[in-house]
């Protein structure tokens, strides 16, 4: 076969040099990553064939990966498939690592993983082969428009980045910016490795006019040059992108006018090429974007010379360009789009067809792939059945998306299919019950209700009870975890009453379960729960069914309290080993996150960490790390963090995942905190945003991050009204969804209330009396909503637990304040409260302390409050707590013994009478009054007051008592 090479590189210089620069530290022996992004068509591809170049010469080893955009086809792993296929010759790779043997074997030929603990062994059986590779050769790793690769591709190369930190291997990424999305899946995986050590990202911007015009005169060169009107013809067409500008000059030197539209441009080149070169280029376009050359013999129909005069006429009109493995891909993906958007219907169900024949007939092809040929070539009986086969395969190697994707796909071939049904265990109803589980696994949870309501909907009436309770029992968990409680209570129920009793068999059991969890949610059915429970257990330990033994376990755990802690702690143990050694994810991360947060509940922080982390980094091994339980962990992650004041740990669990369904937003809302706590700019959209999807979704945990951000956010910008219509907002929603677990409303009044007695405080200060009553009514309405929830959850729920209890506690001072009560010791009981539990909110706490100290007269015990919430403040970067406590110290005239923080003297600014004054205009009182107070004129008060208002750079007496009072120069 002929091989061709593109020209030389223009441009690009300062680029280029970065990046082989990265190659350079791999040389010696020091890893680095580069996140290369851009348009398409600015140039990624071209770059990177470059560096691959560069890294060849040198002695790196280069291998090379591509993801592809099938549309409605997840091909799990296909870049790293690209990336290891040279491997293949290579045995002893296999060999030593025989977890990566589905990756190295061809396509379809590989031996499956067959359980979720595989996808950590291919992980690191991946990880550990190319760092043996690496430390026999520098190694340069090069993945291509990233934008298209599948999540499980997106989770391996997550893991690399963050295994291979020693090893001698440069990776280098592209993407098309322009495709991202504010959805894109690929968005927050980006966010998350840019902040990896190591790791920088290259952005490509269009080029500038000038290396443009050489641009176009390089490539013009080997057609004799070209006027100088048409390269400013396609410099001012291209705006920098030098595809355009290649297309368009292509276009256009060859005698046609240049067209308007790239597609057009696109379109004529391949017009112009011979009718066989147009036929490569529809198979090609078909096929993929990488196509084998046997592949295209097969399918194309022209023999051997033909063939190769074909090939060789679209690789010289720089149409295709021929890999090192000799493989051709389209020289940009947009080529390929156009060709394929101009296929005739008929056209391409044939070449879809034919590719799929030869696939089957040589076994290179993936279940996938076949799944995509056969449904373009309307051979649906075969889309249908490699549509279930994909599906197997995506899910055996923990990428439950991609197999969700492969099932829905053969549910919408379902009624094209009669002669398939047969095949398919318990039929539609059963296809429906694959895809929610992978729904779940995935995090979907309202696509996997979605499919669970069809199966519903379709087993009813169906002289089949047993299947009709295992539809109504998976549906009620999954209503439980979108906070729809009536529903899962109404689902939960139906399953016991269609689950047969004899005989005894597994759904009968697991509906046992469901409904014990679903009594326990509901509240005031313990009764029928611990019923249920009992009955789940001894079927479950009758039929050896340990995951039902262990859910059923947990619920009874959290609707007694399990006895005493230790007892509890050791039944939720026993059920987290059985649940793993069932292999059930869902009931062992269930396990995992009871046993944290019941540790979170006592107050232990330590031992709630102790149980998290592990069990994340284990769901992100199965694969299952946006289902219910691991996101509500990592949720919980996030807030441990923060409670100890691992604030950069809690942005990090916040912040480092890759695509974050609906159902798991609340723990990226969570990382907010941090940055409103830090006084961090551009936040008020962002929280806008949480609070609209917030109050969208209903689901309570989002409710309660979004909303406690805007409160937080209002307050620290002294925006009391603000603050009360976020505080209604939820309580409202919150109250909807947990209509007897709406306890989060303390947190949020008692956040809210500390808003609103500020501006009651303010309203006094100046003598507004009328304002700041206005305050105390609004800060009381507010409380009521405390008290209610309080009350229903003592009446329903049961006790409140140390959170409960400490936000109460701070509420209660709040309300004194709102006030204008001094009570120290209301404050120093909030300080114990979240002493231990969270370092931000006892050193909030702690300079409210100080305040009420200082205004009691207990200045020695003040300073000590002031300094302890100062240092803490310092230590977290919490900039608007700083600023609060050095503002106070100002005020008191405490000295922090700080640089910066000084102690204001009033004598050293004013003069007396100037000092009386202020302090007399601080009560409220007019020029009149202030005369008639200090027994001299009107006109001399204004005088002295003008004076002072100079002083502070005033420009009115309310603004003139604000700033003295934060200097701390008010007598």
């Amino acid at each position: 076969m002929p091989q061709w090479v593109e020209g030389a590189l223009v441009g690009r210089a300062g680029e280029l040099s970065r990046l082989t620069a990265s190659v350079d530290r791999a040389r010696e022996g020091r890893p680095s990553a580069v996140l290369v992004a851009g348009d398409a068509g600015v140039g990624k591809s071209r770059l990177l064939t470059e560096v691959a170049r560069h890294a060849g010469a040198c002695g790196v080893r280069v291998l090379t990966g591509h993801c592809l955009d099938l549309g409605d086809v997840g091909l799990p792993y296909l870049p790293f498939v690209d990336l290891l296929r040279p491997l293949r010759e290579e045995p002893p790779a296999a060999a030593r690592r025989p977890a990566v043997a589905p990756l190295l074997a061809a396509p379809g030929a590989a031996a499956r993983p067959e359980g979720a603990d595989d996808r950590l062994q291919l992980f690191e059986g991946v990880a550990g082969l190319l760092g043996e590779l690496a430390a026999e050769q520098p190694l340069l790793l090069v993945l291509e428009d990233l934008h298209w690769a599948d999540r499980s591709s997106r989770d391996l190369l997550r893991y690399l980045l963050a295994r291979l930190v020693d090893e001698p291997v440069a990776l280098l990424a592209s993407y098309r910016s322009d495709d991202l999305h504010r959805r894109h899946p690929l968005r927050p995986l980006l966010a998350e490795l840019a902040r990896l050590p190591g790791v920088e990202r290259l952005d490509l911007a269009p080029l500038p006019d000038a290396e443009m015009a050489d641009l176009v005169r390089a490539v013009a060169a080997g057609d004799g040059g070209v006027a100088e009107g048409v390269v400013a013809d396609v410099v001012s067409r291209a705006e920098g992108n030098a595809f355009y500008a290649e297309e368009l000059l292509a276009a256009g030197v060859r005698g046609g006018a240049l067209p308007l539209g790239l597609t057009e441009v696109l379109l004529t080149r391949v017009e112009e090429l011979g009718e066989a070169a147009q036929q490569v280029l529809r198979v090609a376009a078909v096929a993929g974007r990488r196509v084998p050359h046997a592949l295209l013999a097969a399918v194309a129909g022209l023999d051997g010379p033909a063939l190769d005069a074909a090939v060789g006429e679209t690789v010289s009109r720089h149409l295709l360009v021929v890999d090192p493995d000799g493989r051709y891909r389209f020289r940009h993906a947009l080529l390929r789009e156009a060709v394929l958007a101009d296929l005739l219907p008929g056209e391409r169900t044939r070449l879809h067809a034919a590719v799929a024949a030869r696939l089957r007939a040589d076994g290179t092809g993936t279940a996938a792939e076949l799944a995509h040929h056969a449904r373009g070539s309307n051979d649906l009986p075969a889309a249908f059945a490699a549509a279930l086969q994909a599906a197997d395969e995506a899910a055996a190697v923990g990428a439950p998306a991609e197999a969700l994707q492969q099932l829905e796909s053969a549910l919408t071939l379902w009624p094209a299919v009669p002669g398939q049904h047969a095949a398919v265990p318990d039929g539609e109803v059963g296809l429906l019950l694959r895809a929610a589980a992978q729904a779940r696994s995935a995090g979907e949870l309202h696509r996997g209700a979605s499919l669970l309501r069809a199966a519903r909907d379709l087993v009813a009436g169906r002289p089949d009870p047993a299947l009709a309770a295992r539809v109504h029992h998976r549906l009620a968990q999954l209503l439980l975890r979108l906070d729809d409680v009536p529903g899962a209570v109404e689902a939960a129920e139906r399953a016991v009453e269609l689950a047969p009793v004899e005989p005894l068999g597994p759904d009968r059991v697991w509906a046992l379960a469901t409904r014990a969890r679903t009594a326990w949610a509901a509240g005031g059915q313990d009764d029928i729960g611990e019923q249920a429970a009992r009955e789940a257990l001894e079927g479950a330990e009758a039929l050896g069914l340990e995951d039902a033994w262990s859910d059923t376990v947990i619920s009874l755990a959290r609707m007694t309290g399990g006895g005493d802690p230790g007892t509890r702690t050791a039944r939720l143990t026993e059920a987290l080993a059985r649940a793993r050694r069932a292999g059930d994810p869902d009931v062992e991360m269930r396990a995992a996150f009871n046993l944290a947060s019941a540790a979170y509940e006592d107050g232990d922080l330590a031992a709630a960490a102790g149980w998290i982390d592990p069990a994340v980094r284990r769901a992100h091994e199965l694969g299952v790390e946006w289902s219910y339980y691991p996101a509500e962990l990592r949720y919980l992650q996030v807030l441990v963090r923060i409670g100890t004041g691992d604030w950069d740990g809690a942005r990090a669990a916040a912040e480092e995942l890759g695509r974050v369904p609906d159902t798991a937003a609340h723990v990226r809302v969570a990382g907010l905190h941090v940055a409103i706590a830090r006084g961090e700019d551009g936040l008020t959209e962002q929280v806008e945003q949480a609070e609209a999807v917030a109050q969208r979704m209903g689901r309570a945990s989002l409710l309660l991050s979004a909303g406690s951000a805007g409160v937080e956010l209002a307050g620290w910008r002294g925006d009391a009204a603000a603050a009360v219509a976020v505080t209604e907002r939820t309580v409202r929603r919150v109250r909807e969804v947990w209509p007897l677990d709406f306890l989060v409303a303390v947190r949020l009044v008692a956040l809210c209330v500390g808003t609103v007695a500020d501006a009651a405080a303010a309203a006094r200060a100046t003598g507004d009396a009328a304002t700041a009553d206005r305050w105390v009514q609004t800060g009381e309405r507010l409380a009521e909503l405390a008290d209610e929830a309080q009350a229903v959850f003592a009446e329903h729920v049961g006790p409140v637990l140390w959170e409960g209890r400490a936000w109460a506690l701070r509420l209660d001072a709040e309300r004194g304040r709102l006030h204008g009560r001094v009570d120290p010791a209301a404050w120093a009981a909030v300080v114990a409260a979240f002493d231990g539990r969270d370092v931000h909110e006892r050193a909030r706490s702690r300079a409210r302390e100080a305040e009420a100290l200082l205004a009691a007269g207990d200045r020695e015990a003040a300073l000590d409050a002031a300094r302890d919430a100062h240092a803490v403040a310092q230590q977290l970067g919490a900039r608007p707590l700083r600023a609060r406590v050095e503002a106070l110290a100002r005020r008191g005239r405490l000295d922090l013994g700080l640089p910066g923080v000084r102690v204001a003297d009033p004598a050293a600014v004013f003069t007396p009478r100037e000092a009386e004054v202020l302090a007399l205009v601080a009560r409220g009182m007019t020029n009149r009054q202030v005369g008639a107070a200090l027994y001299i004129s009107e006109k001399t008060a204004s005088v002295h007051l003008s004076r002072v208002l100079a002083k502070l750079g005033a420009s009115g007496r309310t603004e003139a008592v604000a700033i003295a009072a934060e200097r701390g120069l008010l007598p």
